[in-house]
């Protein structure tokens, strides 16, 4: 079920609506700017394919929208035993798992649950069904409070009058706040630092130019939006003196997945001498991998490439590769901003110490 409303500056990107029997409901991200709906998600299918087709995209908005698919997911539980919830709740689980293989914070969020579950084998399933919902709602309200902190980290970085490249999007859309990479260029105006953002289009779903531009804008933050093959000319001439990406997924000596074309963007800005920063909060590091060589890269259909948007540009049958992601090693990242500081240098000491910290203090 969709609804339709007036799109806002300040609206969820995605939200609990009442208790244990209550639903999801998120932005349909697959048809901003032009056309403004919500979907509905009353079972666990729904938010599976709402995370697959990416109506929800950005790693921290995936990790809230699997908590909340475990939630809706085990409704029709209520009043089982014990066991036949837990055996319910792994199969949920390894469901939603299923959806998306690059973002960590899925598999972050679904394993939190998971945890909680295993910790509190006391519980009947009505109770634990209801400590599994505080727990999706506590995920959220933390991403919030992340978004905050990583603004504030991120913005020190920036000089006034400063032009900022970005690539995808990592803003509110993607998050349960103001995002992430985005997050540093709303405190940055916020601060009256007059920077000028540059959106990469972000081929073949051309996220920076339907999400990224669309969330600036709504900020009253100055944007120029470029297609991606652009975006050395513009160092070139001068136009950056920064770049700020999001992240999907970060090893443990800081190499960083993103979107596909971040790793060019990253190559560029190193040969011109710009500082190139990823923003990402703690959850989305992966610890277990040692280098960047070792995160999963998804890939899509072809037809995301030959009928983008439902217009063929390519000849029927010609092969066709696409990678969701792409992976930059951590020697041409600057700093990686985290709501708990600046991991700068980008090394496997400095990622231990600074994730090993407390929070940033607002």
């Amino acid at each position: 079920m969709n609804t339709e409303h007036e799109a806002t500056s300040d609206v969820a990107t995605l939200h609990w609506v009442g208790g244990t029997d209550g639903y999801l409901k998120m932005i349909d991200q697959t048809l901003l700017p032009t056309e403004y709906k919500e979907i509905e998600c009353h079972d666990v299918e729904t938010v599976w394919e709402a995370i697959k087709r990416l109506s929800v995209r950005g790693a921290p908005a995936i990790g809230i929208a699997a908590a909340y698919g475990v939630v809706v997911g085990l409704q029709t539980e209520a009043g089982t035993s014990r066991a036949e919830f837990d055996q319910r709740l792994k199969t949920v689980a390894a469901y939603l798992a299923g959806s998306r293989p690059t973002a960590v914070n899925l598999f972050w969020a679904l394993d939190r649950l998971q945890k909680l579950a295993a910790d509190a084998a006391d519980l009947d399933s009505g109770e634990m069904h209801a400590l599994l919902l505080e727990e999706a709602r506590r995920i959220e309200v933390e991403d919030l409070e992340m978004c905050h902190k990583i603004g504030e980290v991120g913005a020190a970085l920036l000089s006034p009058g400063d032009g900022v490249l970005t690539h995808c999007n990592a803003g509110g859309l993607a998050t349960s706040g103001g995002g992430t990479a985005l997050a540093v260029f709303f405190e940055a105006a916020k601060q009256g630092k007059g920077i000028h953002v540059y959106a990469d289009e972000t081929r073949p779903l051309l996220q920076g130019a339907r999400l990224t531009t669309w969330e600036l804008m709504q900020r009253n933050v100055p944007v120029t939006l470029i297609s991606d093959s652009m975006a050395g000319w513009v160092m070139k001439e001068g136009k950056i003196q920064a770049v700020v990406t999001g992240a999907d997924r970060i090893a443990a000596n800081g190499d960083s997945a993103n979107k596909i074309g971040t790793y060019s963007v990253a190559l560029l800005a190193s040969l011109h001498d710009i500082p190139f920063y990823i923003a990402a909060p703690s959850s989305t590091f992966d610890l277990s991998l040692e280098s960047g060589a070792e995160i999963p890269i998804e890939e899509r259909q072809p037809e995301e490439i030959t009928n983008g948007f439902g217009k063929q540009t390519a000849p029927e049958g010609v092969d066709v590769y696409n990678p969701a992601f792409d992976v930059t090693p951590a020697k041409f990242i600057r700093g990686i901003i985290t709501e708990r500081g600046l991991i700068q240098p980008v090394t496997k000491e400095q990622v231990l110490r600074v994730l090993n910290s407390e929070p940033v203090q607002s």
